[in-house]
């Protein structure tokens, strides 16, 4: 299935320090949103926003595939979207770390929404910022 969004990040940082920053759940709050997070196959949880006139702020998830360092996936469920959000961590033969996010599962319906898969990769682009900080 091909990613609806699909971003890729680069870190100077140590690859134990990215893999940190997407399984910590205190790091996690850090530069997504507060959270009950556990790097645990089939642990759900919640990451918690606040709320707006038009979203609760709840992000339901499970966690799907934990292989540290390099792959952690879990469902991304809110606001009647059911997706899969997928990290790859990778070092390159100069140290840089590469991150790679790749979320699929979008409704057709969402998918056609003018600026829906848009916002979606401008959220993630902001969380990337933050992590780029919560790192540095």
């Amino acid at each position: 299935m091909k990613p609806d969004v699909t971003l890729d990040f680069q870190f100077t940082s140590s690859i134990e320090q990215v893999w940190n920053a997407l399984t910590d759940s205190d790091t996690l709050a850090k530069w997504i949103w507060e959270n009950d997070f556990k790097p645990v196959v089939g642990h759900k949880c919640q990451f918690r926003a606040k709320p707006s006139d038009w979203w609760d702020g709840i992000v339901n998830c499970e966690v799907l595939v934990v292989d540290a360092p390099h792959t952690l996936s879990y469902t991304w469920e809110s606001a009647g979207e059911n997706t899969t959000v997928t990290w790859t961590v990778k070092e390159g033969s100069d140290g840089i770390i590469h991150l790679h996010l790749d979320q699929t599962g979008f409704s057709e319906e969402t998918k056609a929404r003018e600026g829906a898969i848009e916002g979606a990769k401008y959220g993630w682009t902001n969380m990337g910022n933050q992590l780029e900080k919560v790192l540095a």
